[in-house]
């Protein structure tokens, strides 16, 4: 569908947009970075390109999980208004580069090394038909609990090693009148919990039949009832106001003690760090409970798109920046990702960003790395938000079992394939 509304796009819009070109001195990017913790991550890199000489044309579009801010790239896009870059997950980069509209990194690439430093599990994403299209920002992994420590001492909890001992210390914080665990009602923050929960339920093996392969017997199996199942069981400890609650106001019940916990990607670590929190003082990070040895992971990448040649040398000066050791450092650093290349030090990173990296590590070398389903590196977009449809529904009642969620789910999948 993508490729349909864009192709006829493709050979024109250069010319196009070159009529009302921004200076070839501003970088235009697109994303939606907007919580205070993104926002003093993206400052970093705006700091490096301003010492180049560049100024920053700022387009952003507010919601977590990016589907508003990919609503208005589709249009600009479409209009031939392509931004010098904009940040994207995973299949998006390939739907796009499909429908002939990105641009060509590859000299770039090469010369700065990149098939050396990324990830293969990156390139999957950031390189089309040879063509670097892309440049990998960092490595996020989904599968955390964020627990405020003043909470967590007060009830005398410890570590939740099963997702039986995560339930016990829910049932902990209830009792003692604190919220158990902070979620915001929005699809894309349901769906991401769920991934942690299918991983946890069924094991790495199980994960990534359901959520990388499709595997219809793994999706209509006992085993992803059992996780609905688990999914409802969580949902109990969530307070009556949740619905349609932003991400990062569920990360600050936790940084101000309303409650216990939240389950969210290392993006929340970027919200303590705002707030000046420092990590087994004021917060404990640690793996969903069953999930030790796996990572879920999803990147934020920079889509570089095919603009005209007056406007390349900003969209180089962006790539190799972004891709430099020292931005990777210092970006991710504050942002609570990892860096997106396997040659950064881990000096700067406080205990969870250590962790994190190490985590990275083991999990490539194991084959225990998987692609977010809810984070759109899982499978492409259609099938990943008829997936956030199903879960969501599930979660505010729509589907009332867990027998129904999987019917629900192997439909909606096949439907969307």
């Amino acid at each position: 569908m993508l490729r349909k509304l864009l192709i006829g796009t493709a050979l024109a819009t250069s010319f196009a947009f070159s009529a009302h070109a921004a200076d070839v001195k501003e970088v235009q990017m697109l994303h939606w970075w907007t919580s205070g913790g993104e926002a003093a991550a993206l400052n970093v890199l705006k700091g490096d390109l301003a010492k180049e000489g560049y100024a920053w044309k700022d387009v952003p579009v507010a919601g977590g999980g990016g589907d508003a801010a990919m609503t208005a790239l589709k249009a600009m896009v479409a209009a031939g208004n392509y931004p010098t870059a904009s940040q994207m997950l995973g299949y998006t980069v390939l739907d796009y580069a499909a429908a002939g509209v990105m641009g060509d990194l590859t000299e770039t690439a090469k010369k700065e090394g990149w098939d050396k430093s990324v990830p293969a599990a990156l390139q999957k994403f950031s390189v089309y038909e040879g063509k670097w299209v892309a440049a990998p920002v960092n490595v996020h992994s989904v599968n955390w609990l964020w627990i405020n420590k003043a909470v967590m001492d007060k009830i005398g909890g410890t570590e939740p090693k099963t997702f039986d001992d995560f339930v016990a210390l829910l049932d902990k914080a209830k009792a003692a009148g604190v919220i158990p665990l902070a979620l915001g009602g929005q699809n894309w923050q349901e769906a991401t919990m769920f991934d942690s929960v299918v991983l946890s339920t069924g094991g790495p093996e199980f994960y990534k039949k359901a959520f990388n392969d499709l595997d219809d017997a793994s999706l209509k199996s006992d085993t992803m009832k059992k996780s609905f199942d688990n999914l409802a069981k969580l949902v109990t400890y969530v307070d009556p106001n949740f619905s349609g609650r932003d991400w990062n106001l569920a990360t600050a019940m936790v940084i101000k003690g309303d409650a216990l916990v939240q389950v969210m990607g290392d993006w929340a670590k970027g919200e303590f760090h705002a707030a000046k929190k420092t990590p087994g003082t004021d917060f404990l990070c640690y793996r969903f409970p069953g999930t030790d040895g796996s990572v879920i992971y999803n990147s934020d990448m920079f889509g570089m798109f095919n603009v005209p040649d007056d406007r390349k040398a900003a969209q180089v000066a962006l790539a190799t920046a972004t891709l430099s050791k020292s931005f990777q450092s210092a970006f991710n650093v504050v942002k609570g990702s990892v860096p997106a290349r396997t040659d950064v030090p881990d000096t700067d990173f406080d205990a969870c960003g250590k962790k994190g990296i190490a985590d990275l590590k083991a999990a490539n070398d194991g084959g225990t790395l998987f692609g977010s389903l809810a984070q759109g590196y899982g499978a492409p977009p259609a099938v990943a938000n008829a997936y956030k449809d199903v879960v969501s529904k599930f979660v505010h009642g729509q589907i009332k079992t867990s027998d129904e969620a999987v019917t629900e789910l192997v439909k909606a999948i096949d439907d969307a394939k």
